[in-house]
């Protein structure tokens, strides 16, 4: 019997049975802005502040704001007292 090619689990091994995306198998490289702000707890407007200055580099493709998580991180390790 061949895969029905209208059954995303048969092309796609990140969708369950039922429908619903299993967790990926690996950590994101980039996040956007709304997901960078509940990462860290840092507010929006200081987000873009401390994008401004140079502190957390930031990846434009087209409108799209992404932030590596490599700088995520490394911000935080720079202010850890």
């Amino acid at each position: 019997m061949r895969d029905d090619p209208r059954d995303s689990s048969a092309a796609n091994p990140n969708h369950e049975a039922s429908g619903k995306r299993k967790p990926a198998d690996f950590a994101p490289l980039t996040v956007r802005i709304s997901t960078a702000v509940r990462m860290t707890g840092i507010g929006r407007s200081k987000l873009y502040e401390l994008i401004a200055a140079g502190e957390i580099e930031i990846v434009k493709i087209g409108s799209v704001t992404l932030i590596p998580v490599a700088s995520l991180q490394a911000l935080i390790v720079r202010h850890r007292k």
